[in-house]
């Protein structure tokens, strides 16, 4: 008499991880709130409760945190601390330097709606700005190279991409922070252009400055551990650099600064056209 095959027992969840979903989707959910008061705060009146800016400040705080949930959930909580750990060390070392010394994005200072500064010198959000720009820039980057994972120059392909994302997000940035918010002004140098007051070495610093962050931070992102060779999609990157690009878009449109929307909903199109694609690959 045959015997019925005999069913796999269920496997149980692991209760770190749904921490972790619960963590992502709940600061998901405050990032959002968050989002949408910024949004209000630019075409209504600014709140009347609480320190002006308390929703900026709130944003990027909680964009950062769900950044970082997001990626502990693909890799593990060590590595993406350390890796946001260098990613922070190097950026805010580049900016203090470009706030000091004009090297090497250009003449600039922070005003007070940048809030308090570290070590009197550099405002103390650039940090988790850079944080959000380059992981989620990474993350985005992931998706539209998903076809090409096997591929042996996969890693340069990667650092590659992500770094022009960071550039497009400062992009989308600029023009907002400077023009919009006034987190920080541009002084004039002898380059005839200039993008949202910022001079064209602003850009090649942030290419600059994001390429030394690949170099040290990529091996703190590799994830080592034995994993399923299709896992799904996360889209969670590219909600998060889209959210932030029709931010920057809409704080333009607010001050009619049209070449920067175009720019921000343009960007926007090709990137989600490329990230879908290759997810769906």
């Amino acid at each position: 008499m045959n015997e019925s095959p005999q069913r796999k027992p269920p496997v149980a969840s692991n209760p770190t991880e749904a921490l972790g979903r619960f963590a992502k989707w709940s600061t998901s959910l405050l990032a959002l709130t968050s989002y949408g008061l910024v949004i209000y705060g630019l075409f209504g009146n600014a709140l009347k409760t609480g320190k002006p800016g308390w929703p900026e400040v709130l944003l990027i705080v909680t964009a950062t945190v769900v950044t970082l949930v997001a990626l502990a959930l693909q890799l593990t909580a060590q590595n993406a601390i350390l890796g946001a750990a260098i990613i922070a060390l190097i950026g805010s070392v580049s900016h203090s330097l470009g706030a000091t010394t004009a090297m090497p994005f250009g003449p600039f200072h922070y005003t007070a709606d940048a809030g308090p500064r570290l070590l009197n010198i550099l405002a103390w959000p650039m940090p988790l700005v850079w944080i959000v720009a380059v992981l989620n820039s990474r993350g985005v980057a992931r998706l539209i190279l998903r076809p090409w994972r096997k591929v042996r120059a996969y890693g340069f392909w990667l650092i590659g991409i992500t770094v022009t994302l960071t550039v497009l997000f400062d992009a989308g940035l600029e023009p907002f922070a400077a023009v919009v918010k006034r987190y920080w002004l541009w002084q004039p140098t002898r380059l005839p252009l200039t993008w949202g007051g910022a001079p064209v070495t602003n850009f090649l610093g942030w290419l600059l400055t994001a390429l030394l962050i690949m170099a040290f931070v990529t091996p703190a992102l590799i994830d080592k551990r034995a994993r399923p060779s299709r896992r799904p999609p996360d889209y969670h990157p590219l909600g998060v650099w889209l959210l932030a690009m029709i931010l920057f878009a809409t704080g333009a449109a607010r001050h009619q600064l049209w070449l920067p929307v175009i720019f921000c909903a343009v960007t926007s199109v090709v990137v989600s056209v490329f990230a879908v694609r290759g997810a769906r690959w």
